[in-house]
C-alpha cells in the first residue's frame, strides 16, 4: 500500500501583506489583457489616462474604468501632477502576486517530484 504526504494547501501560504480578498482583487484585474498592458506600460513610465487611452481602440471612460479596477487592486497608483494626474504600475503589487504564484510553482514542483519518486 501506498501511503501520500500531507501536502499543504498553497492557499494557505503567505502571500505577503495580501488578503484573500486583495490577491482575488489583483488577479481578477490581470484577467484582461487590455489591463495587463495598461500595468506593462505604466510600469516603464507614468502616463496620463489620455496617454493610456490613445493606444486603444476604446473610449477615454472605458479606459478610466480599466485604471480604477487596477487601482482598486493596487496594481497602479494615481499621483497628481498640476491638472493631471498620473498613472504609475506598482511594482510591489507585482512583487506579491509573483510570490505567490512561485509558492503554487513549488507546490506542484514538489508534487511532481514525489510522483516521480513513487514511479522510479
Amino acid at each position: 500500500m501506498v501511503s501520500y504526504q500531507s501536502v499543504p494547501d498553497a492557499s494557505r501560504y503567505d502571500a505577503g501583506s495580501l488578503s484573500e480578498a486583495e490577491i482575488d482583487r489583483v488577479f481578477r484585474a490581470l484577467a484582461d489583457s487590455t489591463r495587463r498592458d495598461i500595468v506593462r506600460r505604466t510600469l516603464a513610465a507614468a502616463l496620463t489616462v489620455s496617454d493610456l487611452a490613445a493606444d486603444y481602440d476604446m473610449s477615454f471612460a472605458a479606459v478610466q474604468k480599466h485604471v480604477t479596477v487596477l487601482t482598486g487592486a493596487g496594481l497602479v497608483t494615481k499621483h497628481p501632477q498640476g491638472r493631471e494626474r498620473l498613472v504609475r504600475g506598482n511594482p510591489e503589487t507585482i512583487r506579491q502576486a509573483q510570490s505567490l504564484l512561485e509558492r503554487y510553482e513549488a507546490l506542484w514542483r514538489g508534487r511532481i517530484d514525489r510522483l516521480d519518486a513513487l514511479l522510479d
